[in-house]
């Protein structure tokens, strides 16, 4: 039988989705190993083999696609445990890491410094030349420069070098005879060259994700060459694909190349999954949410498509590569709670993670954690977490509340369990707030996709905070990233700067550039084994108004591109602006500049199938476990409520809140303000009960 299987790995647990050819799923968790996550990778892929009652090296024989989203380059920026990098730029530049755009993060605190850079002063080598905004020269490059630099880098023990010269976008040839000279006298060494990897305007820009790329790029490429060793060791003969910040996959080999491509890596594949398991009900909005251990990931869908920015940042870090715009906040089952100097609870952003984890956890963890809490609600079975592989530690988690919240707050345990809960639900919502109200999007409109180990337990609070009555818990919820990387196309992102007025546009040019990234794109998806058939590219403009700061991005179509329909690409560009910011200037007939044309590539790969169910009953008798005291927020007491078994339950199945779901990987709770219908696919929608009739038709259940 032939195998794919997709992998998250997060800071407390790498999460598996071992999907079969016949269409059926088993999901997988490990504890992850931070110091090496090839090794709870390998554990995983061996715990699978073990259930087959077979060999490491049997199973893997079988498997033909592994589809991985990592955190080793997130790490390294977050801990600061990049390669040691030289800079090597325009004489005059060298401060621009510090100087950034000259914008304070907070406009108001004084105190607040700026981020300290990836590169130290003496690292950041200035070479005398100089190329104007056309691409012409100013000042020759001077190769004895360019040998120096190299002299001092070998010295101090340079791994990675980044190459990015002023304007080197309008031309690149005085950073590619840099180039040369530094793969002749350093060959060993991890370089980047800015016009290569990111051909566009804005200088601090380009630099910050040029050094990004360098600073992670030789973890990357030895995590990467240690990873596929082991699995050649063990068997393995299939393809493995690495998951993006944009939402696609692409080979190791390109993965290492672009290192910086997989800063977001493991969160880009929520809003994939999220398109997929809102689509089969007819729908083409949603919201994701992904609550894990350690964090609480938000996501945008629109028309089925996931918003994405150019404009990210990282640890503080600019990083314009194009990524899914997803909020991440320090809030997760692992998320620790704190008194603060002002006698105020909070909770996160720090988390226990796997190791210690949560005081329940009984690992030597004395923190108490969003999970204590849940345990403590009631939300949570001691003997049932993780189907019963981790039992959890009931008093140890009183312990920890005890002492470092209800004593210094002077409060019960119950007391302070609940408003652990209550905190951490609030601060998810304004995660969600922050995809949603402040984009233009009112998220009383979207379904809300909930995932993560930790997400159903959360999902029904955190929807009524916002008002949200429809939401949807997918079967594989606890693994929902690593089932999107399953769902996820080879995605490549290309960018040419071209400035200049709509009405002084060289058509020929603008169409040539266009042409020049096509051919890139498809040679490339090529040499990834994608067929010309499966290629699709999207087209978009940067655009804005004249003299404006901040550009927005238009899709195209082809048509247009071929005929030159400036007055068509232009006319998508006010309505845009118009739901972004709230105004247009159309009447006033304000004149629109061209900043940058980008191409968006996509191959396409074969996805899992999902497996339709016959149906069943209204009635879940057959799902019914036993009854359990449950902390009611809304009552602000605990009641007797039923408990189900989540993997006897079937299409059709109706489950009324109040109720738990239990499945080994993840707990539902239903709040009695909603209701439970399982579709045809094994996802839950829960919904506010007046909203029974929409949903059951919905989910053709209707009458």
């Amino acid at each position: 039988m032939a195998y794919r299987i997709g992998i998250d790995v997060g800071g407390t647990f790498t999460d598996f989705l071992l999907t079969s050819e016949e269409g059926s799923s088993e999901i997988y968790k490990v504890l992850s190993t931070p110091d090496d996550p090839s090794i709870g990778l390998m554990n995983g892929l061996s715990e699978m083999a073990k259930a087959r009652t077979t060999s490491l090296g049997e199973f893997i024989k079988n498997v033909q696609t592994i589809v991985h989203g990592t955190t080793v380059t997130t790490n390294a920026v977050l801990t600061r445990k990049g390669a040691k990098t030289g800079l090597l730029t325009t004489k005059g530049l060298r401060d621009a890491l510090e100087m950034r755009r000259g914008i304070r993060e907070e406009q108001y605190n004084n105190r607040y410094t700026n981020v300290e850079p990836l590169v130290p002063r003496y690292l950041r080598f200035p070479v005398e030349e100089r190329l104007d905004y056309k691409g012409d020269t100013v000042t020759a490059l001077k190769k004895s420069d360019v040998s120096d630099a190299v002299k001092l880098f070998k010295k101090e023990g340079v791994e990675a070098i980044a190459i990015c010269f002023m304007n080197s976008f309008a031309d690149d040839e005085h950073e590619s005879v840099a180039a040369k000279i530094i793969q002749e006298k350093f060959p060993d060494t991890y370089l980047t060259v800015s016009s290569e990897f990111l051909p566009s305007i804005r200088f601090y820009d380009r630099i910050s994700t040029t050094v990004l790329n360098s600073y992670v790029g030789p973890i990357l490429k030895r995590y990467l060459t240690s990873l596929l060793e082991k699995l050649k060791s063990a068997g393995f003969k299939g393809v493995l694909l690495i998951m993006q910040s944009n939402g696609g996959v692409v080979s190791p080999q390109v993965a290492m190349e672009k290192a910086a491509a997989t800063l977001l890596s493991g969160p880009a594949a929520g809003p994939v999954a999220g398109i997929e398991y809102t689509s089969v009900q007819g729908y083409d909005d949603c919201l994701t949410i992904d609550m894990g251990g350690t964090s609480f990931d938000a996501a945008l869908i629109k028309e089925r498509t996931p918003l994405v920015t150019t404009e990210g940042e990282i640890n503080r870090l600019r990083l314009a590569l194009p990524m899914l715009g997803i909020v991440t906040i320090g809030a997760g089952g692992g998320s620790i709670g704190w008194v603060d100097e002002g006698g105020l609870l909070r909770m996160g952003p720090q988390s226990a993670g796997s190791k210690p984890g949560p005081a329940c956890y009984d690992l030597g963890g004395e923190l108490p954690t969003c999970t204590d809490a849940d345990l403590l609600l009631g939300y949570l079975d001691k003997d049932f977490f993780a189907g019963g592989k981790i039992p959890l530690n009931y008093d140890r988690a009183v312990k920890s509340i005890k002492e470092k919240i209800a004593e210094p707050l002077g409060i019960d345990v119950i007391e302070a369990a609940s408003g652990m809960y209550r905190v951490i639900n609030v601060n998810m919502a304004s995660g969600v707030r922050e995809v949603s109200v402040k984009r233009g999007h009112d998220p009383r409109e979207f379904p809300l996709v909930v995932a993560g180990g930790a997400g159903p337990v959360h999902a029904c609070m955190i929807a009524l905070e916002l008002e949200i009555p429809v939401m949807i818990v997918p079967k594989e919820s606890s693994i929902f990233c690593a089932a999107g990387m399953l769902m996820s196309n080879l995605k490549h992102n290309f960018v040419r700067t071209y400035s200049t007025f709509f009405n002084r546009i060289d058509a020929k040019r603008f169409r040539s550039l266009f042409r020049e990234m096509e051919k890139e794109a498809t040679e490339l998806l090529k040499s990834e084994n994608i067929p010309e058939d499966s290629i699709q590219h999207i087209y978009s403009l940067d655009m804005r108004y004249v003299k404006q700061y901040h550009e927005v991005n238009v899709e195209v179509t082809r048509e247009e591109l071929d005929r030159g329909d400036f007055e068509s690409m232009t006319g998508k560009f006010h309505p845009e602006h118009n739901r972004l910011y709230g105004y247009s200037l159309e009447e006033e007939g304000t004149q629109i500049e061209l900043i940058n044309l980008r191409l968006s590539s996509i191959g396409k790969t074969t996805k899992p199938k999902f497996r339709e169910e016959e149906y069943d009953q209204e009635n879940p008798s057959q799902a019914f476990k036993k009854k359990r005291k449950v902390y009611l927020p809304q009552k602000k007491a605990f009641e007797e409520v039923p408990v189900y078994g989540g993997h006897k339950l079937r299409y059709g199945n109706k489950v009324k809140g109040p109720a738990i779901i239990e499945q080994v990987n993840t707990t539902t709770f239903v709040t009695p303000e909603y209701n439970v219908l399982c579709d045809k696919f094994g996802s839950y929608t829960m919904y506010l009960k007046e909203k029974e009739k929409e949903i059951k038709e919905k989910i053709g259940l209707s009458e």
